[in-house]
């Protein structure tokens, strides 16, 4: 896997460790899979410790996003997922799809009162509230999501253990 694919923000390409990089088949049924992965080496890596929650709900979104949207659902197009862990920094999820992208400044607040009650439109909100920073790249086609917890979240992890 080549270093230059993983944004710049405040990680190290060279101090990543790379644990998750699948590529799926644009079908909801396989979201389960990746997410039980990402948690399973969050666990094992201590990495992101304490935001298993708001990793899992911001993954979802953004495959099923990437899955819906850019794929138009069309199981003959792949999604790939990459996450790395940087011990200093916390994790780095990358989604990204071969649709047409979406201009992120121009979707609807969905706390605007016309979109309250909708029953769509809240996804990229909510991602943008769960991690601690998100980008869009490709013209739309790939999201980044940044997690804090590098050492000192291992550290706290194990204080509270004993």
């Amino acid at each position: 896997m080549a270093h230059e694919r993983f944004p710049e923000w405040e990680f190290d390409p060279k101090s990543l460790l790379v644990k998750v990089d699948v590529s799926i088949a644009a079908d909801l049924d396989h979201i389960n899979d990746v997410v039980d992965g990402v948690l399973a080496m969050m666990k094992v890596m201590q990495c992101g410790c304490g935001r298993e929650f708001q990793v899992e709900t911001a993954l979802r979104e953004s495959l099923a996003n990437a899955i819906i949207h850019g794929c138009e659902r069309d199981p003959g197009k792949k999604v790939q997922c990459t996450v790395a862990c940087d011990n200093d920094r916390g994790m780095l999820i990358v989604v990204r799809d071969p649709g047409p992208g979406f201009d992120p400044a121009a979707l609807p607040s969905p706390l605007h009162a016309e979109n309250l009650f909708a029953d769509h439109g809240r996804g990229i909100f909510m991602i943008n509230q769960l991690m601690d920073g998100v980008s869009h790249h490709e013209s739309g086609t790939e999201i980044r999501m940044r997690v804090k917890g590098g050492k000192e979240c291992s550290e706290a992890e194990i204080f509270w253990k004993n």
